[in-house]
């Protein structure tokens, strides 16, 4: 190896005195025999003997490795015990020179010959750091000898600072007190004292000690979904959370860049063992909360971000740390919804919901005089971190909850269906007996919580149509909710748990009607039809699908004969469960008439409203200014100066609530499409006809 070390070196490095090449050299040199089995250099390229140095290692004509050339010979010299120090020393030597080489990325604007440098390096390595600084100022120095500029005009000018001229900083500084004399904005950017004289990084070496806390931590999963974020901004029109006048902090990629700079602080302090900081998670949990989880920003991303998953992700990190904080009504609507006992939901339904809407709708008919709460209207503040019980109070009350079209009972209340050991299927007798065999259509309907706890006229008026479609409609044995709203919040293994049960449960119950060829599963909401689709129906009722009640009454044809003299705009959920088909066209057909689409999120968003209503009071001033819009475009006036009556129909049991609180301000009433068909062509008393048919034989109750 010496001999093959020197013939190189012999190549690179000029002759002796006296001693020529080629030509020049004896016979006796030439025959050598250490010399004539080396293996010969490749010709290098002409010039300076630096130069051809530099060249032939950049072409690797001539390499140099330590791994394959050096490391293995000094093993060899250096056997037994007594040397494994010197090449234990020479290891760590190479290794500390492995990493602290300097490597430089450029990239360059051709019209005026700025120069951007990136380069790695360990902040731990104070002589890598020095080497850095001396190579970027050995690259502006050659770009302004080559004619190039030197600024920092993306705003950032931090690296570069130092280099430019102080003429060039105090045009800076005069510029920037001129537009920004309170320096709000990049604030000490361009100025003097805002170089890298302070600055400190994370040193590199600090990674491998990161990638165990990030794999330990659901905080990994969340810095891996927002790492391809590109910053450009496409999400921000379509975020409901991203209302710029009242913020402008809140859009996705806003979201994404706080989330990045917490992470790295939570990284920091893990990794120092300082003890994280709660202030970070208070910010977490803002950044949380800042969101409706509708999803409507993955559509334009260019990079499939979802920033509704990252959301649930981060409140889910924060309830595993103990950290995720819930506003009372909150967790009393998480508390009304967990249970499936139907004493306790009754007395829940009665206290919280019917007694307590009253109370909200009574206390919203005094606070709507107030000029604080009519000007947060008007013009809805920003919402910075946690807020005040005040600013809460304001909110909570700007908007009254329903009141009219709230009914006084569940669905199973109504029906009779309090057993949680039977399994109750709804059909009219008659209409089961005459269809035929082909005919009979048997499916199985997840009404949810909404529209069987609460809006139970839902429920009631999907069980109505199905009923007079003839087919048999099983429903499950006792209150359900499909988990959702658990794992939305930041409960999953709640979530996971109520999922799991309502499998089981399934399964006992599709062994049970074994003689039902059950092919469909119906629902009433979009949020339980997301959920459902993880229950895996088609390995409870082999062959089945799963769809929106209003799709499979499309499918069988029913559709409204003329106009009812009312217009109608239709609220397509954030979570719609219109899926199979356009939801605009879908809602067209059933209704027989032109709908027209009001966008953006009604502000209710689950429990969204009852945690942050001062976030939702944001959401709802944009969907206000939809409404009205739409509205005007809909209204029509008569000869005798009547308008036309404009209602605005949905399809999720959260958007019903949200969009009942427009009806003061808008004067138009909101409903379900299956409520408002079952009106229209079952009849004004439709409900207690159908209650009354149902309880008189139409229920068959089988043990489970």
């Amino acid at each position: 190896m010496r001999t093959r070390w020197a013939g190189y070196l012999a190549a690179l490095l000029p002759p002796p005195p006296g001693e020529g090449r080629g030509e020049g050299t004896t016979s006796d040199q030439a025959a050598t025999p250490d010399q004539s089995s080396l293996p010969l250099p490749q010709p290098l390229p002409q010039g300076g003997r630096g130069e051809e140095t530099f060249r032939a290692l950049q072409d690797h004509s001539l390499r140099v490795s330590w791994k394959r050339e050096v490391r293995g010979e000094l093993q060899q010299i250096f056997t037994g015990r007594e040397y494994e120090p010197v090449l234990a020393a020479c290891e760590a030597i190479h290794k500390r020179v492995l990493k602290g080489r300097v490597f430089v990325a450029l990239h360059m604007h051709a019209g005026d010959g700025n120069v951007h440098t990136n380069i790695p390096v360990n902040s731990d390595d104070y002589a890598m750091l020095q080497t850095a600084n001396q190579a970027v100022a050995r690259i502006m120095r050659l770009a302004q000898d080559l004619g190039g500029v030197i600024s920092g005009e993306h705003g950032i000018g931090i690296t570069k600072l130092e280099f430019l001229s102080d003429q060039t900083l105090s045009a800076f500084a005069a510029y920037k007190n001129q537009v920004d004399p309170e320096g709000r904005f990049n604030k000490g950017k361009l100025l003097k004292g805002a170089d890298l004289g302070n600055a400190y990084t994370p040193s590199f070496g600090l990674l491998e000690l990161e990638s165990l806390i990030m794999e330990q931590s659901e905080i990994g999963a969340i810095a891996d979904s927002i790492k391809d974020c590109l910053r450009c901004g496409k999400c921000k029109p379509v975020c409901t959370t991203h209302v710029p006048r009242a913020n402008l902090l809140y859009s996705p990629r806003n979201k994404i860049l706080a989330t990045s700079l917490l992470i790295e602080a939570f990284l920091y302090e893990e990794q120092t063992r300082r003890g994280i900081s709660l202030k970070h998670f208070d910010e977490f949990d803002d950044v949380a909360d800042h969101c409706t989880v509708c999803h409507k920003c993955v559509n334009p991303c260019p990079v499939d971000i979802d920033f509704g998953d990252v959301t649930v992700a981060m409140r889910n990190f924060l309830n595993a740390a103990g950290k995720k904080k819930k506003a009372p009504a909150s967790r009393l609507a998480l508390a009304f919804l967990n249970s499936t006992d139907g004493d306790v939901i009754h007395v829940l339904r009665k206290g919280a919901i019917e007694f307590g809407y009253i109370g909200q709708r009574i206390g919203a008919a005094v606070m709507r005089t107030l000029p604080v709460v009519k000007e947060a209207m008007r013009l809805p503040p920003s919402s910075v971190g946690k807020p005040s019980a005040k600013t809460q109070v304001i909110h909570f009350f700007n908007r009254a909850l329903p009141g009219a079209n709230l009914p006084s009972k569940t669905t199973r209340q109504l029906l009779g269906l309090n057993d949680p050991k039977v399994v109750p299927v709804l059909r009219d007798p008659a209409k089961v007996t005459e269809l035929s065999e082909e005919e009979r259509d048997a499916v199985f309907y997840f009404p949810g919580c909404g529209s069987e706890r609460l809006f139970s006229q839902v429920g009631l008026a999907t069980l109505a149509w199905l009923y007079e479609l003839g087919a048999q409609t099983v429903l499950p044995p006792t209150y359900l909710c499909c988990g959702y709203p658990q794992i939305a919040t930041g409960d999953r293994p709640k979530g996971e748990a109520i999922t799991m049960q309502n499998r089981v449960l399934f399964h006992r119950v599709a062994n049970t009607l074994n003689y039902l060829d059950i092919k469909t599963v119906l629902v009433s909401c979009g949020t339980c039809l997301d959920q459902l689709m993880e229950y895996q129906f088609d390995k409870i009722f082999p062959g089945c699908r799963i769809m929106d009640i209003h799709e499979y009454m499309m499918e069988k044809g029913v559709k409204l004969d003329g106009a009812s003299g009312t217009k109608y705009m239709y609220h397509d959920p954030c979570h719609t469960p219109i899926k199979l088909h356009n939801p605009i066209k879908t809602v067209q057909s059933l209704m027989g008439s032109d709908v027209k689409l009001s966008e953006r999120c009604c502000g209710e968003s689950g429990t969204f409203a009852a945690s942050r209503p001062d976030i939702a009071t944001q959401v709802r001033f944009r969907k206000a200014e939809e409404i009205d819009r739409v509205a005007g475009g809909l209204r029509e006036t008569g000869a005798g100066g009547e308008k036309t009556k404009v209602k605005v129909l949905t399809t999720c049991p959260s958007c019903l609530q949200g969009l009942d609180r427009y009806a003061e301000d808008s004067k138009i009433e909101a409903d379900y499409i299956v409520v408002e068909l079952a009106r229209l062509k079952l009849g004004e008393n439709w409900l207690k006809e159908f209650v009354a048919k149902a309880n008189a034989g139409g229920i068959e109750r089988v043990l489970l």
